[in-house]
């Protein structure tokens, strides 16, 4: 199923399949040594594969799918998830946002 784009990057697809392999095994504790895909991660291959292979608005998926790769992103979701307060998820989400322009380097200044 690997394929290649014309340069030689790795096919959209393949990036998006490898994102969520990659989440579930991390969700269940799984090493890539223990890994036997679908079993192992106790889905179908339709939970890993979804609808990867329609291409409407398959880069924005790609772009969400790798950014939840990123370590300790599955955690900040969980935990952005579990507060219930709206103005409370407003603020972790302004936040983060501030602290991805490299605006919120007073903030963190100021609570030192």
């Amino acid at each position: 199923m690997s394929k290649t784009t014309e340069s030689g990057s790795p096919h959209p697809l393949d990036i998006s399949l490898g994102s969520r392999i990659r989440l579930r095994r991390r969700e269940l504790g799984f090493s890539q040594e223990q890994l036997e895909i679908a079993q192992a991660l106790k889905c179908g291959i339709v939970d890993i594969v979804g609808d990867l292979d329609q291409s409407k608005g398959g880069e924005p998926f790609s772009r969400h799918m790798a950014s939840l790769s990123e370590p300790g992103a599955a955690e900040l979701l969980d935990a952005y998830a579990s507060i219930s307060s709206p103005k409370h998820r407003r603020a972790i989400l302004n936040l983060a946002k501030q602290l991805a322009e490299g605006k919120a380097t007073e903030l963190l200044a100021v609570n030192e």
